[in-house]
């Protein structure tokens, strides 16, 4: 059975989430770590694409377990200092080496879990970064569309393809068309490894800490295009 719905404080009118949603994508471009209008642009646009994968996940013991326990990443037994005493190249070591380099801190949902669809949410906010290392896309620009594309295969989610038609012009304007084109290649090459990819949302991370991010990539997604000039490997 569906849990409730984890859209009952949004706009119930479609016109009116779009409208939400966009202005809520407006001011996170000028303030990215705004957890409040993060979470708006999220719900506006995908509330029901949380449902969906939760309704999935429903169809496996493993997915029942999942939405069941409702886990934190990373779990009560885990933090940055014994993640980075793990050996160099695992998963947890470079999350917390990661982190270090950012001079950022693990993710942290201040809001009710009032639906699996929420849960996956608040999931997706927590293992943003473990996917980025495990996908092998940077945190500049144009890695960080290629994820949101990566998204859109693997997740389906609408508001990942916002954020990269709206990345398209910006480029545009400082790359021309023949950047442009470049990018676009990439969110196309992201896009198609998303979809051939395992679904990442239920990967069980707090079991894969010691595992080595290369093994873990080979095991769930499909392998990355190459481009002539690449910027090579994660960054």
């Amino acid at each position: 059975m569906s849990s409730p719905s984890c859209s009952s404080d949004l706009p119930t009118s479609l016109p009116a989430r779009v409208r939400a949603g966009l202005r809520a994508l407006w001011r996170l471009k000028d303030d990215q770590g705004n957890p409040d209008e993060a979470r708006l642009l999220h719900l506006s646009f995908d509330s029901d694409t949380y449902e969906r994968l939760a309704d999935d996940l429903r169809r496996t013991p493993e997915g029942r377990e999942l939405l069941a326990a409702r886990p934190t990443i990373p779990g009560p037994s885990y933090d940055l200092e014994s993640l980075a005493r793990l050996p160099e190249g695992t998963l947890g070591h470079e999350f917390a080496r990661y982190f270090a380099k950012y001079g950022i801190e693990p993710f942290t949902y201040e809001y009710p879990l009032r639906s699996d669809g929420e849960f996956l949410y608040k999931r997706y906010r927590e293992t943003h970064d473990v996917h980025h290392i495990i996908t092998g896309y940077g945190i500049d620009e144009c890695g960080e569309v290629e994820l949101q594309a990566f998204y859109l295969g693997n997740l389906g989610l609408r508001h990942a393809a916002l954020i990269a038609a709206t990345a398209i012009p910006v480029w545009l304007r400082s790359s021309g068309v023949r950047g442009v084109a470049n990018v676009l290649r990439r969110i196309r090459a992201a896009y198609r490894r998303g979809k051939d990819s395992r679904e990442l949302l239920s990967l069980d991370v707090d079991a894969l800490w010691d595992q080595p991010v290369a093994k873990i990539a080979a095991l769930t997604c499909a392998p990355a295009r190459s481009f002539s000039g690449d910027r090579g490997g994660r960054r």
